[in-house]
């Protein structure tokens, strides 16, 4: 399917590896110049070579987006005309409600909430007056079903979805859209992390914690960074303008919602 976004200008965040890359990956198939960031350089640069493999421009940017000097030095980079925007931070540790003070929460809120918001702030001007954009939130399917250990982030990327359920309705009408994808468990790095955190926790094997999780999934294995951003793509082409505000599952039927 042509998306139709060819030529078109986006950013993506921690796009080095896991699912940012997936989502840099698939927009530059697609036709898309990209600047993407993350904080190691070298991994990042490796990247950066890889997709311009696809014909398109590549910009690297070695920055923390966390960071207000981070954010400034993507958005200078990326320059006034964004069209695609596809935000995406590490997730904050796993632990108990015991294990967290304040500053736990303001850095799980500067990674997931409010760099985000601060993001889509920054380039909603430009694509409310060019008529076009799209913007694609990477959080998690806590949003819908809140994880046990992972509090400091149900904490912040639930803030992160009101802030876009109504951003998202006021907006579409100059023909931009929000939205976010919501994964479960894909073979990323961060799905390593927790599958030690199980290993540590039940002091079973990793190959065990592994398949003790898969167990939980009907689909009965990990998503691919690929297919997550095949429907990241999506959400950024010509064809999803009628797409709002929603938060779009991605977790091999893990979630057991009926809406």
């Amino acid at each position: 399917m042509d998306l139709g976004i060819n030529g078109r200008k986006g950013i993506v965040c921690a796009a080095s590896r896991g699912l940012g890359r997936g989502c840099a990956e698939a927009l530059a198939v697609a036709g898309v110049d990209l600047v993407i960031c993350a904080r190691g350089r070298e991994a990042l640069e490796a990247t950066a070579a890889d997709l311009r493999a696809a014909g398109v421009a590549v910009t690297a940017v070695a920055a923390d987006i966390t960071t207000e000097a981070g954010r400034a030095a993507v958005l200078a980079a990326a320059g006034p005309q964004v069209d695609i925007l596809v935000t995406n931070a590490g997730g904050p540790p796993p632990g108990l409600w015991s294990d967290w003070d304040r500053e736990d929460f303001i850095k799980a809120l500067d990674a997931n909430m409010l760099t985000p918001i601060a993001l889509i702030q920054a380039v909603l001007p430009g694509m409310m007056a060019r008529g076009w954009g799209r913007v694609v939130n990477i959080t998690s399917v806590s949003v819908k079903a809140p994880v046990g250990v992972l509090g400091l982030s149900n904490s912040a990327r639930a803030g992160l979805t009101g802030f876009v359920a109504g951003t998202a309705r006021q907006v579409a009408g100059k023909g931009v859209t929000i939205n976010n994808l919501l994964p479960g468990i894909h073979a990323t790095d961060r799905a390593v992390a927790l599958d030690q955190g199980v290993v540590k926790a039940k002091g079973i094997s990793y190959e065990a914690a592994q398949a003790e999780r898969m167990a939980t999934i009907p689909a009965g294995r990990y998503g691919t960074p690929e297919e997550f951003g095949a429907a990241c793509a999506f959400l950024c082409s010509q064809h999803a303008g009628f797409i709002v505000g929603q938060n779009i599952l991605l977790d091999g039927g893990a979630t057991n919602l009926s809406m």
